[in-house]
């Protein structure tokens, strides 16, 4: 069935509400638009759903969350797990509450039991929260760092963790089987309710995810020698992050936080910032303006989902520095393995989990502490999965996590990233290095010496809409049949095709398998240490193009990253 036949569909069929048929009127004489919102399904994903608010097939509305909480309901009874319920978070983006409601009264229609958060929670709480209520899955409402337009919904499985194989693939099976936007069951909120099947959770959630970051405390000697020193400014960037990264500092003892009021409160117009990205220069102009009128030691802010987390530290000099999420997540594993190490507190087989394109310098932490280290493709959900395996088979343990795009996991209470426990592990580091006459920048130079000056960082080709996505699968594959031999400088010395499961050596012709699962990814081994990484983003339609060097000292890794940078666009944008 064509575009416009789907169309037509929304505009007659009486299941679709006045309201969504009034806005797609609004673009009757738009065929690029009618194009752009009927051409497919929204797809269901890996993680679950991520897109543009509004009306139509390939859009984030109720009908759509409807249908993709039908699929996730089958799936669950299909595994005999509908007993267990399944537990709902939201964020404060547009129609998250809405979504969350609507997908709890589908599962309810369905035997289900959901758990829903009273108001706007974190991720890693909504992660948590699926574990502590023994929970079949969780649905998160959120599309983290996306713009005000988008929302997404994000699947968790029983292990809190967002869903991996085989249950991905057996949910989105499920969801594709559901061809009828109509099939998709409900129930009103008080037959929900008076059934047992709809319950509000809140306090008692909140309670025990925070007593759990608190037991990550390793010196909390240090904060109360510090409380009165540390000058701590804070953003939530509108999102969810404001109260519980607050309380569990303001529990620690932490005495001078400083909260950017006009960014304080929830707000999914995020009226402040073009998008809500912790990674942003722009997320932090009024947080560098607050740090600077109080003289803050730290300026800390947190994206809309509260899984990833921004950081500025400021020098003996009083100038802030900018951490890239490689350079704060480096920095918290140093603190939290060195400072486990000197206990005693490292098990035999303790391991650091980092995805493929975060920095190498997490190699070299691993090894001066001589704990191992495993690489697992990009999405926390592979992280997630190791701490599973090492819980059922027995063959290691968890010592810490973390990805390149600012997020990390200081324990394993959780299965996914969390920027509340991220801020709450920096700031007691920041006290406990304070302690020592130490800033955090000193402790990142110390670590640039005894590791190595590495550079590595991230740009992307932003290519939307169908034609956006059919081009950025086409220059994937065109790497792929034309890998190049050469990238700036560096010579290719092995290819690893995650597309294909086999890496092959570029001097000797030898393949040896990937050992992690089929991903749409090309990583590229370059001389001296270097490496390059080219796949889609799985939530925005870009292609990111990662890089990584090594250099003698600062302004040589600077030189090397740029040139490296420079050289692969230009190969990239050959096929543009």
């Amino acid at each position: 069935m064509g575009y416009k036949e789907n169309y037509q569909i929304w505009l007659e069929d009486p299941y679709f509400d006045a309201q969504t048929k009034a806005q797609l009127k609004e673009i009757a004489a738009d065929d690029k638009e009618i194009e752009e919102r009927f051409y497919k399904d929204l797809e269901f994903g890996t993680a679950g759903l991520r897109g543009i608010l509004g009306a139509g097939t390939n859009r984030m509305n109720v009908y759509t969350v409807r249908k993709a909480t039908q699929g996730l309901a089958n799936y669950i009874i299909s595994q005999n797990k509908q007993s267990k319920g399944v537990a709902i978070a939201f964020d404060s983006r547009h129609m998250s509450p809405e979504f969350a409601d609507e997908s709890a009264r589908t599962l309810a229609a369905n035997g289900i039991k959901a758990y829903v958060f009273d108001a706007l929670r974190p991720t890693p709480e909504l992660s948590f929260a699926v574990r502590y209520l023994g929970c079949a899955a969780g649905i998160n409402i959120t599309a983290s760092h996306n713009p005000p337009e988008y929302n997404g919904y994000k699947v968790y499985w029983e292990d809190g963790a967002q869903i991996t194989p085989p249950h991905d693939q057996g949910i989105m099976e499920e969801v594709k089987k559901i061809t009828d936007y109509a099939a998709a069951k409900t129930m009103p909120y008080y037959e929900a309710k008076q059934a047992g099947l709809y319950e509000v959770i809140g306090k008692k959630i909140d309670d025990a995810y925070n007593e759990e970051l608190k037991k990550l405390v390793l010196n909390q000697d240090a904060i109360r020698r510090m409380q009165k020193e540390i000058k701590i400014v804070y953003s939530p960037l509108h999102g969810t992050g404001n109260l519980p990264v607050r309380r569990v500092l303001k529990e620690l003892g932490f005495e001078n936080v400083y909260v950017v009021k006009e960014q304080e409160m929830p707000d999914g117009n995020f009226p402040t910032v073009s998008y809500p990205n912790p990674e942003s220069k722009e997320a932090f102009v009024l947080g560098e303006k607050l740090a600077k009128e109080v003289d803050a030691d730290l300026i800390l802010a947190t994206d809309p989902d509260a899984d990833r987390l921004g950081v500025y530290v400021k020098d003996k000099d009083g100038e802030y520095h900018v951490l890239t999420g490689n350079m704060s997540g480096t920095l918290i594993a140093q603190y939290l393995i060195s400072e486990k190490a000197k206990r005693g507190l490292i098990e035999d087989g303790a391991a650091i989990i980092k995805s493929i394109v975060t920095t190498n310098m997490v190699d070299e932490v691993a090894k001066y502490y001589n704990v191992r280290l495993i690489e697992v493709l990009t999405g926390f959900k592979y992280i997630g999965r190791q701490i599973l395996e090492f819980e059922t088979k027995k063959n290691g343990s968890y010592l810490f996590g973390l990805e390149e795009s600012y997020g990390c996991l200081p324990g394993d209470y959780a299965r996914d990233k969390d920027a509340v426990a991220a801020t709450m592990v920096l700031c007691e580091a920041a006290a406990y290095y304070q302690t020592q006459g130490k800033t955090l920048w000193d402790v990142m130079l110390m670590m640039y010496e005894r590791y190595g000056y590495y550079k590595d960082s991230v740009t992307s080709i932003t290519l939307a809409g169908k034609e956006g996505i059919e081009k950025i699968q086409f220059i994937i594959e065109e790497l792929e049949k034309n890998s190049p031999t050469q990238i700036g400088a560096y010579q290719v010395e092995k290819v690893r095709n995650y597309r294909t499961g086999k890496s092959v050596c570029a001097l000797t012709g030898e393949v040896t398998p990937t050992n992690l699962p089929i991903s749409n990814v090309l990583y590229y081994e370059l001389s001296d240490g270097a490496w390059v990484c080219v796949r889609p983003s799985g939530t925005e339609p870009k292609l990111k193009l990662y890089y990584g060097v090594k250099g003698k000292n600062f302004e040589d890794a600077e030189k090397q990253g740029a040139f490296l940078e420079k050289s692969l666009n230009e190969i990239v944008e050959h096929y543009l």
